[in-house]
């Protein structure tokens, strides 16, 4: 019985260990996003253009999913190469400094409407790490004939003070709150 016992244990966890799906972000597929007020008047748009991202699931929806990410600060992109250059510096992200941001999931929840989430995680900018929840929507899964690909949007909002980047402290010029909206496409990772 004892063996019978061990047996159920065994295939209960094979079984369980493969019905998680690990993916990898399609860069070619999505985009990290941000927008921010300018002189209360306007709005500035950017982007950051290097990452990685690895998503685990299990199952079909994201029930239980794991979501980490790494962002290379120096891929920042406005548009404006004087504006890029003056955000990569010590008066906000410190790019030689800290050249990583990063954000690791630490619970996922469903909010009782179709496909939508909150992602729950740390998100480490500079030196500061602090809790942020996204709002996530599930786009769901196809199967391409480069294999199988999820889709994501995902946004929270962050107080830029909160990891010191506190460039115009009174936020006349550059607004506090920052908008991060992403859209990600995830590959079944080979």
């Amino acid at each position: 019985m004892k063996n019978l016992i061990s047996l159920f244990a065994l295939v209960l966890l094979a079984v369980s260990s493969f019905a998680q799906t690990q993916w990898k972000v399609d860069p070619y597929h999505s985009s990290l996003n941000f927008n921010i007020s300018h002189s209360g008047i306007s709005i500035v748009n950017g982007k950051f253009l290097e990452y990685t991202g690895n998503l685990t699931t299990d199952g079909e929806a994201l029930n239980d999913a794991k979501v980490d990410f790494t962002v290379k600060v120096n891929s920042i992109n406005t548009n404006v190469e004087d504006r890029d250059n003056h955000l990569r510096s010590a008066d906000f992200f410190e790019v030689e400094k800290y050249p990583n941001m990063t954000f690791k999931s630490s619970k996922i929840l469903p909010t009782g409407k179709p496909d939508h989430y909150l992602l729950y995680g740390k998100l480490t900018i500079k030196d500061v790490t602090k809790d942020v929840i996204f709002d996530v929507h599930y786009g769901g899964t196809v199967e391409t004939d480069q294999g199988k690909k999820l889709g994501v949007k995902a946004k929270t909002t962050i107080n830029r003070f909160d990891y010191n980047i506190d460039f115009d402290p009174t936020a006349a010029g550059v607004g506090k709150d920052v908008h991060i909206l992403i859209h990600a496409q995830f590959a079944t990772a080979e």
